[in-house]
């Protein structure tokens, strides 16, 4: 990558975090005197509270950093004499892991295969994490609640996937990470700010959007699978920084990140709805029960008196 789109980079990244520290400090700010509109104790712990998970957040990767070994960086070229000593090493490393004993690694085709292994387990942690997030975000319903659930997510998901592969992404790398999980958990403070009544009656005509409960449903399922679509690709594109046994340009990694993303969206989409609905569902016949029994209740009262 040329220096000019190198500094660009860093400045974006730079910029997203300022703005993401601001943005967090003003929505913290409103949650602490909210709180302390109810009660002054109430609210300090609250704040207390706040600042203690976002240190715990913070330190995460910093505990990551210290405890996974460093990703080891393949040379340019995937011949001669540099990246047989690379791969020498590398076949040391997937030794002492943890997943991967007894399995052979004494040829390229035998890495390939130890790393299927790993990816698969890493598609997992992903996948998992996303289905967590779109069912959370899409039950809280709230800008500032999705913030922190996103945040915590996907810093935790770095974490695991760094472990899969036991190496970590170098500081650049890092940086660029925590700049896609900042602008990440901005955008999942502004999807409650979509109109969800005009995006559903254009989509599926008034009739449908007429239909009750059809707005609740609509704006659960687009905030859910918006933050679940990014923390797939924040999942994706950490596995390619710590997987990876040859040189990767960043902007094709974003992109095959994001086409992954797309791909597993589907799968993650669908079940979350269909325990969206099951929930709703059932939630609604508890109230329907709830006040048949308290209608004839009442009949049962006045027919006794």
């Amino acid at each position: 990558m040329p220096k000019t789109a190198r500094k660009i980079v860093l400045v974006v990244s730079a910029f997203i975090v300022v703005v993401f520290t601001i943005f967090l400090f003003n929505q913290t700010m409103q949650i602490v005197q909210s709180a302390r509109a109810v009660n002054v104790v109430f609210g300090n712990g609250v704040m207390w509270g706040l600042i203690f998970t976002y240190c715990i957040l913070l330190t995460t990767p910093l505990v990551l950093w210290f405890r996974v070994p460093k990703r080891m960086l393949p040379p340019e070229a995937t011949e001669g004499a540099a990246y047989d000593r690379f791969l020498t090493d590398f076949k040391k490393r997937l030794s002492r892991h943890p997943r991967l004993r007894g399995h052979p690694l004494n040829s390229t085709a035998d890495i390939e295969t130890a790393l299927q292994k790993l990816d698969k387990h890493a598609d997992d942690v992903v996948t998992s994490t996303a289905s967590a997030v779109f069912l959370s975000t899409a039950v809280l319903q709230s800008g500032r609640l999705d913030v922190l659930v996103v945040f915590a997510a996907q810093t935790r998901l770095i974490w695991q996937i760094a472990h899969v592969y036991y190496q970590r992404p170098s500081i650049r790398d890092f940086v660029q990470l925590y700049a896609n999980v900042a602008s990440t958990a901005l955008i999942a403070a502004g999807i409650e700010d979509i109109d969800v009544d005009v995006l559903v009656g254009t989509i599926f005509g008034s009739t449908v959007a007429a239909i009750p409960g059809m707005h609740l449903l609509a704006s659960s399922v687009l905030s859910g699978s918006a933050n679940a679509f990014l923390t797939l690709r924040v999942g994706m594109i950490t596995k390619e920084y710590c997987r990876c046994t040859v040189r990767i340009e960043k902007t094709g990694l974003r992109r095959a990140a994001t086409v992954k993303a797309a791909k597993l969206l589907g799968s993650i989409v669908r079940e979350g709805t269909v325990k969206l609905s099951k929930a709703t569902v059932k939630a609604s016949k508890t109230k329907l029960s709830r006040a048949f029994e308290v209608v004839t209740g009442r009949r049962g009262k006045l027919e006794t008196s």
